[in-house]
């Protein structure tokens, strides 16, 4: 069984004050959100837990003394950063939301001009009929609330407390009784949402877009959207690298002309034939590709005639 007066660094005829005074020098010092080891910060409150007041540290010593007395649920459970908190009235920065990443399809076009457009999504909000409990909420009577279990493995010469998720609870602390039927026991409610996002010029295929407080709620609050880009064909132009590629379809008479127009982004461009016109090569245009990469444009060709059928 772990030495928990070894933990803290006090002899076991140590007053509770002394007790106290070496749990908020450790604490500090391990803090996670300080630089410190999350793992040691949990064993020194889980010590403290056991020992820092007369009552659980009797229980405590009770339990060295006879190591073979019942094995069951945390007596010393807790959230560590819960008891750091209540000791120095705050001080950890609160687990943030996790971010969500979503796909966005942006056309070539609008990715060479760069604008505003809206994107409409639903996300996860509390809800509101249960106030995100889920229902009614009943403490694990096997965990204690806590979540996890303690157990002791080993003999009386040698033994491991170790610690494992509630299987009553699934590790939540707790069972719902008159589930909300609103969210089905889950807290949260979809709610439909839209967000402006500006388009920088250039943007490509796999770039990163962040709409900050869009995303899911947990952990009281709302996290953050990641749009991860992807660009698609619009109006038949299409991205490639910094090349701007259009697709144009020639009738037969039109292959005859000197020059023919071709639409772009800026405005239309008016391009010269070659002589020999080969379909499986591309005219470029220097220098009307995107702009922030230096790009070309390349006009592909493609032959369109509607034959008359004679019978």
């Amino acid at each position: 069984m772990e030495n928990y007066y070894n933990v803290l660094g006090v002899s076991e005829n140590a007053t509770q004050d002394e007790i106290k005074k070496a749990f908020r020098n450790k604490s500090k010092e391990h803090h996670p959100d300080r630089g410190g080891n999350e793992e040691e910060f949990k064993k020194i409150n889980e010590a403290y837990s056991a020992i820092g007041d007369e009552e659980k540290r009797a229980q405590y010593d009770n339990q060295r003394n006879n190591p073979f007395g019942g094995v069951g649920g945390n007596p010393f459970g807790g959230d560590p950063f819960d008891i750091f908190a209540n000791m120095f009235g705050g001080g950890r920065q609160q687990r943030r939301a996790p971010d969500r990443v979503m796909d966005l399809k942006i056309g070539a076009v609008d990715s060479f001009i760069g604008k505003r457009i809206d994107v409409n999504f639903t996300r996860k909000k509390n809800c509101d009929p249960c106030g995100g409990q889920g229902g009614e909420r009943q403490t694990c009577s096997t965990c204690g609330g806590s979540g996890v279990i303690m157990q002791k493995i080993g003999n009386a010469f040698f033994q491991n407390i170790m610690q494992t998720t509630c299987g009553s609870c699934g590790g939540r602390g707790y069972s719902l009784t008159n589930v909300c039927n609103v969210c089905n026991g889950e807290g949260r409610q979809d709610e439909n949402m839209s967000v402006s996002i500006n388009v920088p010029i250039g943007l490509s295929d796999g770039q990163m877009i962040k709409a900050g407080g869009m995303g899911d709620f947990a952990n009281g609050m709302f996290g953050d959207i990641i749009f991860k880009v992807e660009i698609v064909n619009q109006d038949g132009f299409e991205k490639s690298g910094g090349d701007l590629l259009y697709t144009k379809y020639m009738s037969i008479d039109e292959l005859n002309n000197d020059t023919i127009d071709v639409p772009h982004p800026h405005g239309n461009i008016k391009i010269t034939l070659p002589e020999t016109i080969d379909t499986n090569v591309p005219l470029k245009v220097r220098g009307k590709g995107y702009q922030n990469e230096r790009g070309d444009m390349y006009v592909k060709l493609h032959v369109k005639h509607k034959r008359t059928v004679t019978v």
